[in-house]
């Protein structure tokens, strides 16, 4: 059996048909991860993206458990906990059947951060674990009672070694992706408590945000680049975003939590968070206040504009732009940074996009996506062309880029995601610019 058999767009022909329950299709598709699990397509995952061509690239961890548990009984735990060749291979090899250009390996993140800590969990059959909100494991009273968990045991030992894994079949960069400091204290904490906490005691966030970074964060971060000195380090803070907490929490919680670790430094940028979302608030009207006195309605403004939302984004995502679909910001607006600051430019095509259960009108959602897809790559391309790109193109780094679908499952809709990639194949190759 060859993978590339099953390269763009027959693979995703193949998954469509195992999704509307065709049992030949069933049998095709254990065919090819019986093969994948015993390693025979190692080679091919070691061919990385073409450095002169528009990058596709996702998150496939939930899709390949659903794959996982239909064809084999594989549940949530074992899936993610037991074997991490056949974790790595499975999730390659559903990259290449959806046409995935650029890999990227991607886990439970949020979970595996708190369960780390000792969090309870919650572990369904199918579907990605997470924590319990009914029982966090802290509170006001004991929360900087919390002390630095063991790196070398658990949850820690289980994504190092899937990344050892990773980068032995790829070759890429090994990238370790944990919950920012907000999002973590989210899930320990309860994400109401700290809500409350954020409006009503900030300073008392601040602290525990803080602890949090000192016991938690930055020793988890040295543990990593002790193991793996080419590493990156991916921070997630989908809690923390300006969509949850407003453009100005964001920057004063959230983003300075991070800029204070490495001194701003970050490792020298190899340390990121490039998930916050929700950039159009910076632009909406908080609210009106009327007068009562002259009757007069008042507009009162965010005191985050967009331009220093991304500023202060930019100081914890050094090396690329990111544009996620709940940014709801034109990527003209993102392609332009990108040119003045002279880096990549990644977009996002949001989960939600592409869920079959959350779309009314099919048609509509295609020619939709079909154009807007048709601007990303078109932007990326100018960027691409524009700025001072190495040789490579960064096709070794573990970026989410360029076209970057942010989860992809079971419930997908993939006559969506071969459309979008449509605009990706499609797309002319572009010339370098080399850095000088």
């Amino acid at each position: 059996m060859d993978l590339k058999n099953y390269s763009y767009p027959n693979g995703l022909a193949l998954l469509t048909r195992w999704q509307t329950g065709d049992f030949e299709a069933k049998l095709e598709l254990k065919a090819v991860f019986d093969a994948a699990i015993c390693g025979a397509f190692d080679k091919n995952f070691s061919v990385l993206a073409p450095p002169d061509e528009v990058h596709s690239t996702a998150s496939v961890h939930m899709l390949a458990l659903a794959i996982l548990y239909d064809l084999y009984g594989i549940k949530s735990a074992e899936y993610y906990k037991t074997d991490p060749y056949r974790y790595v291979r499975a999730n390659l090899t559903v990259s290449r059947l959806l046409g995935i250009n650029k890999l990227y390996m991607t886990w439970a993140l949020y979970a595996f951060s708190c369960e780390v800590l000792g969090q309870k969990m919650m572990y369904p059959e199918k579907f990605p674990p997470g924590s319990d909100p009914d029982h966090p494991l802290i509170n006001k009273d004991n929360c900087f009672e919390l002390k630095t968990p063991d790196f070398q045991t658990g949850i820690p030992k289980i994504i190092d070694d899937i990344l050892r894994v990773t980068e032995e079949l790829t070759e890429m960069e090994p990238l370790l992706q944990i919950s920012a400091p907000y999002s973590l204290a989210a899930d320990i904490y309860g994400q109401e408590p700290l809500l409350a906490d954020v409006l009503h005691d900030p300073d008392h966030v601040n602290k525990l945000l803080d602890h949090l970074c000192d016991q938690v964060l930055v020793p988890w971060i040295e543990h990593h680049f002790e193991v793996f000195p080419n590493g990156w380090v991916e921070l997630s803070d989908a809690s923390g975003s300006p969509f949850f907490i407003g453009p100005e929490n964001c920057k004063t919680m959230s983003i300075r939590a991070i800029q204070r670790m490495d001194n701003g430094k970050l490792w020298n940028g190899r340390v990121f968070d490039c998930n916050y979302r929700g950039d159009y608030v910076s632009e909406v009207k908080s609210k009106t206040r009327r007068s009562r006195r002259k009757g007069k309605t008042i507009a009162v403004t965010p005191k985050v504009d967009l331009n220093e939302l991304t500023d202060i984004k930019f100081s914890v995502c050094q090396k690329f732009m990111m544009r996620l679909e709940a940014d709801k910001v034109d990527v003209s607006f993102y392609r332009d940074q990108s040119l003045m600051r002279n880096v990549p430019l990644t977009t996002g095509i949001g989960s939600c996009e592409v869920d079959r259960n959350s779309i009314e009108d099919m048609e509509m959602a295609k020619s939709q996506l079909q154009f807007a897809a048709g601007d990303y790559v078109a932007a990326i391309r100018e960027v691409c062309e524009t700025i001072d790109l190495p040789p490579d193109n960064f096709v070794k780094q573990p970026w989410p880029s360029h076209l970057y679908f942010e989860d992809l499952n079971g419930e997908s809709e993939f006559d969506l995601v071969r459309l979008i990639l449509e605009k990706v194949y499609e797309i002319p190759k572009f010339q370098i610019k080399s850095a000088s």
